[in-house]
């Protein structure tokens, strides 16, 4: 299990955010929503996390 990398969240991470200013990073479903809000960043589900993102 790889936890999300948002500061202080311990849920597991679902998707990987392709963010063209930044690193990639490893995510919960959750954060994964508020970033994708954002220009240019591509989520990419987890293998077996499929079902948590649309």
């Amino acid at each position: 299990m790889t936890t999300c990398e948002e500061v202080d969240c311990e849920s597991e991470a679902a998707v990987e955010l392709h963010i063209p200013w930044d690193a990639d990073r490893l995510v919960c479903a959750a954060h994964a929503r508020v970033w994708v809000q954002k220009d240019g960043v591509v989520p990419e589900p987890l293998d077996g996390h499929e079902d948590e993102w649309p």
